[in-house]
């Protein structure tokens, strides 16, 4: 009797699962056409294992978490973004996405089965302690990573501002791991940072796209543009961002654009093909912008970077983007957990794809990372590196092709500033570049006159 109410509650869950089929925003369900009698009967295995668990594991076990766990297995065999979040790992994820966590500071992934940061938040104590992107992460507080999942280590590392976590790190040069004590801090995600570089130069820095990104940045540009009259040139930078809301992406991006398309979504139903326009507004910002980008620069950073790139409005300078060119839809379920789904893939106005094969900038002049955090070259790591990333355009049309190989280092004839001459080569060329373009300008003009 016991294993008929064990099994008939799974089937419950799992036909939820299957009801829900692919998710779209708007909270619309559709069916998938297959065949729910056969996946009946494949699902019949699992409730079979789920009685045969309950009934003979050494201990008791808690039934839920046993659901929760193959939820999470289903979802990552699919790619890196799809996963399972838990009531308490949901209530952070939300909270974090309004402005701040209680954390150490560093985005996170899985590389080759191992926990591997992506990159540091500026300003945490990640950031401080010299967490560099590509470490790897073998321990924390002692406790192995190995086949851990990103939700898990996530809730390991988040914790009550002042309390520590001790995590062990492995990077490329050292001879053995590394232990590394952080002390946690409320991480006020503060979106964007702005000053004046030069008189007439301003530069923006964006660290993630957050529910207030978009506001905090026309403040950023009411300053800037009022300190010096008008701008000659802007430095908008994306280096490391790891992205975050789609809608903010947009918002930024329009706030330089015009007219036309910014970014468009492809997915399987109807429903997931949607198209982002810029609109008319009554104040334009008709500098000169050039977008500083790196391998950390991902997602929603992409979306801004390919649609600046692709209506010509921006020169992107620095080197190729992360790649990570999919949508994630969140779908909360009845118990407050809920799952993040892969529905659809980015393309930029012009059609290009950015998963897996990123934005490469129109100027390659590669990062300098300071002294003091120069223990080793970095690693650079990209979607195409993460097991079971959803495959790019240019990976399934040409089979064993590895996209972009060679841009990780300048092409011949490329400028590269000298490493001995500037603690941030990719900044100060934008800024050379600017200078440049007004002095262009006042040549053509004085030549028309």
């Amino acid at each position: 009797m016991r294993k008929l109410v064990t099994e008939k509650k799974f089937l419950a869950i799992a036909f939820l699962l299957i009801a829900l089929g692919v998710f779209v925003g708007w909270g619309r369900v559709h069916r998938v056409g297959a065949d729910i009698n056969s996946t009946y009967e494949k699902l019949k295995v699992l409730t079979d294992v789920l009685a045969i668990v309950e009934r003979n594991y050494v201990e008791p076990v808690n039934v839920s978490n046993l659901i929760h766990g193959a939820i999470n297995g289903m979802l990552e065999t699919l790619d890196p973004h799809s996963n399972f979040m838990s009531p308490d790992v949901f209530k952070e994820m939300q909270t974090e996405t309004r402005g701040s966590f209680g954390g150490v500071g560093f985005e996170i992934t899985i590389r080759d089965k191992v926990l591997t940061v992506v990159a540091p938040i500026e300003d945490t104590p990640a950031f401080r302690a010299g967490i560099q992107s590509g470490d790897q992460i073998l321990r924390i507080n002692g406790k192995s990573t190995k086949d851990m999942n990103l939700m898990d280590a996530v809730k390991l590392m988040r914790g009550p501002q002042g309390t520590q976590v001790t995590i062990t790190i492995m990077r490329q040069g050292f001879t053995e791991p590394k232990d590394i004590t952080l002390t946690r801090a409320t991480i006020p995600i503060r979106s964007v940072r702005s000053r004046m570089l030069e008189e007439g130069y301003g530069y923006i820095k964006i660290n993630q796209f957050i529910e207030k990104t978009h506001a905090d940045m026309k403040t950023a540009l009411s300053k800037l543009e009022s300190k010096e009259g008008t701008l000659k040139g802007l430095i908008l930078d994306l280096r490391n961002d790891p992205g975050g809301l789609l809608e903010q992406a947009v918002k930024v991006a329009d706030e330089f654009l015009e007219a036309g398309l910014i970014v468009y979504t492809e997915g399987r139903v109807e429903g997931q093909k949607m198209k982002f326009y810029a609109q008319k507004k009554a104040k334009e910002h008709d500098y000169p912008l050039i977008v500083l980008v790196n391998a950390g620069s991902a997602s929603a950073a992409e979306i801004v970077a390919g649609a600046l790139q692709d209506h010509g409005r921006a020169v992107i300078l620095g080197t190729p983007t992360f790649g990570k060119g999919s949508v994630q839809t969140i779908i909360p379920l009845e118990d407050g957990s809920a799952i993040r789904l892969t529905t659809a893939r980015y393309y930029t106005p012009n059609g290009r794809s950015i998963q897996a094969q990123g934005i490469v900038p129109d100027i390659i002049v590669a990062d300098l990372m300071p002294e003091s955090r120069r223990a080793a070259p970095p690693r650079l790591m990209r979607e195409k590196d993460l097991e079971h990333h959803l495959k790019g355009e240019e990976e399934k049309t040409v089979p064993g092709k590895t996209p972009e190989k060679i841009l990780d280092k300048p092409k011949k004839g490329e400028v590269v500033v000298s490493p001995e001459r500037q603690e941030d080569p990719p900044l100060e060329r934008a800024l050379e570049l600017l200078k440049t373009w007004q002095i262009l300008n006042k040549i053509v003009k004085q030549k028309a006159a």
